[in-house]
């Protein structure tokens, strides 16, 4: 009997390793936000839903999480994220952030500057044009998306 528990536990531990080293491989987005936003919850949930791990800090001042990582004010928005050494500022598409994971370009992140309307998040019936930057090191951007 007992050598069957043993076996039954070898075999069902096998089948959830798969699980588990996918869970731990999907890329962990640190995410400082304010309480009061209901956009970056919204945000975060399409991160989530798109397959990232979101760890959340709560806090009422983000300006030195900005400062910190590098990002001038001029591009800032509610939310500050970091993911695999890069900067996520803003309403970026899930799908912008696993393209700069996949092709790791020298920037230092990615920028959706302000709030745009239709951006991940900001969903609702109406929708602007926006583009995701790429900022350099220097603070100066480049387009790495239009949307």
């Amino acid at each position: 009997m007992k050598r069957r528990t043993v076996l039954a536990g070898i075999v069902l531990g096998a089948a959830g390793l798969p699980l588990a080293r996918a869970a731990d491989a999907a890329p962990v987005l640190q995410v400082w936000r304010t309480p009061t936003c209901g956009c970056c919850g919204a945000w975060v949930r399409h991160m989530e839903t798109n397959g990232f791990r979101v760890e959340v800090t709560m806090q009422d001042d983000l300006s030195a999480i900005k400062a910190k990582h590098g990002v001038p004010r001029s591009l800032e928005s509610c939310h500050t994220g970091v993911v695999g050494g890069y900067v996520v500022e803003g309403h970026v598409p899930a799908g912008d952030v696993k393209r700069l994971l996949r092709e790791r370009p020298p920037v230092a992140g990615l920028v959706v500057p302000g709030m745009p309307a239709g951006s991940p998040g900001m969903e609702g019936p109406v929708s602007e044009p926006y583009a995701t930057l790429a900022l350099a090191a220097d603070g100066t951007t480049t387009v790495f998306a239009r949307h």
